[in-house]
């Protein structure tokens, strides 16, 4: 897809995977699933922090700013972000205003605080009601159909970095 369609009608978003010292990643359990997509209430609930990123608003901050938004976690180093955008379509009946979907760039993240840090309710907009740490490789079976190619590309971005924090630990 060009550039121009994708920042015509794909809404910027930024996504994290954020890494304990063991190399797994924070996945947040959403309040809602899609039942639309005719599957239960508990399907596909769980997936890492994302959301929009603001006008002039680097993808770093923004990165910062939705993680500690969702989690409530602010102690966390940058450790890269994917190049180029990563882009899937909203289901029929799912557009969020003009967007067709959202494009997407991935910051993974490294946990430096202690667990007591995570806040689901840090924001007066929650979005996740538990929380875990997991396998990168869960990823893909754990997010809805329509952002499945994303997190398969994210994953396999982010599994040499994942085997370098645990091979450093």
């Amino acid at each position: 897809m060009d550039h121009k369609t994708l920042k015509a009608h794909y809404r910027p978003n930024v996504g994290v995977a954020l890494f304990n010292r063991d190399g797994q990643v924070f996945y947040g359990r959403r309040l809602s699933g899609f039942h639309d997509l005719g599957e239960g209430p508990e399907h596909y609930r769980w997936q890492m922090p994302q959301g929009g990123v603001d006008a002039k608003e680097d993808i770093g901050t923004a990165a910062f700013r939705e993680l500690e938004e969702e989690t409530g976690v602010s102690t966390a180093r940058l450790l890269t972000i994917t190049t180029g955008w990563l882009a899937y379509d909203f289901p029929a009946g799912y557009k969020k205003k003009k967007w067709r979907g959202q494009r997407q760039k991935w910051a993974a993240m490294l946990f430096d605080g202690t667990e007591d840090e995570i806040n689901l309710i840090a924001d007066d907009h929650q979005e996740f009601d538990d929380w875990r740490w997991g396998e990168l490789e869960d990823a893909p079976s754990l997010i809805v159909p329509f952002k499945r190619h994303v997190y398969e590309e994210v994953m396999a971005a982010f599994i040499p970095l994942r085997n370098y924090i645990r091979e450093s630990a």
